[in-house]
């Protein structure tokens, strides 16, 4: 079964062109120009991937992804403003898995569907929990894909539990941005993203853990981020 992408991009000749190119690269796509009419095709129709532009008629990318993003569990790619970094940030803290600047190349956007779409389970693929970590009440599985905290899911987009599984079955250990972004993204820290900070803070969210004194997720200064073995009960 073909995969299922949802193109939300007010520019006719660049939704288009775009559509054309994934097209011919076995993927199934489907354009909606407004972001209105864009929030219930992605509820109703639950494509596998949407490709969300920021600047919508009806409502901004930014209204869309905050809108659907507790009832879709598919991946969003958000298509930001070159060199935004606001935008970038304020599309993950709503729950974009990633996002890509414009202009962008369509073999560079047609990577990163891939990058995102590897990272999704399969209706094929058997639940068997094989590869599990657990730490006291919170349990976090890579077979189902699924965390939970005591006896409460705790409910993640694609990217923050891909960033939440590489976190955790390395705890106890310093993880540079750089490290986490070249396993994420396979692209190295350049000293501006803000990617991996804005996951952790609504990773720290979910988990419980205080903003102000992080016990769960540790930021060591100048180095990176350490998950704890302990805290957890």
């Amino acid at each position: 079964m073909s995969t299922r992408i949802l193109l939300v991009e007010d520019d006719e000749r660049l939704a288009e062109l775009t559509a054309e190119y994934l097209t011919k690269n076995d993927l199934q796509v489907a354009i909606e120009p407004r972001g209105d009419a864009a929030e219930a095709r992605i509820l109703n129709e639950q494509p596998d991937l949407v490709i969300l532009d920021v600047m919508l008629p009806g409502k901004d990318g930014f209204e869309v992804c905050r809108s659907v993003r507790q009832q879709y569990r598919g991946v969003i790619l958000m298509l930001t403003a070159r060199d935004e970094d606001f935008d970038q940030i304020l599309g993950l803290e709503l729950g974009a898995d990633d996002y890509i600047a414009k202009p962008v190349q369509p073999r560079v956007l047609l990577a990163r569907i891939k990058a995102l779409l590897r990272r999704m389970p399969t209706a094929s693929e058997p639940a068997q929990d094989n590869e599990s970590l657990v730490f006291g009440q919170f349990r976090i599985s890579q077979a189902t894909r699924t965390a939970a905290l005591g006896s409460q899911a705790i409910d993640l987009t694609t990217a923050e539990f891909d960033l939440l599984w590489l976190l955790a079955s390395h705890a106890g250990n310093v993880l540079s941005r750089d490290d986490l972004l070249q396993e994420l993204r396979g692209i190295g820290f350049d000293g501006l993203d803000r990617s991996i900070d804005a996951r952790i803070s609504r990773l720290r969210k979910k988990l419980n853990d205080d903003p102000e004194n992080p016990t769960r997720i540790k930021t060591v200064r100048g180095k990176g981020y350490l998950f704890s073995k302990h805290d957890w009960n």
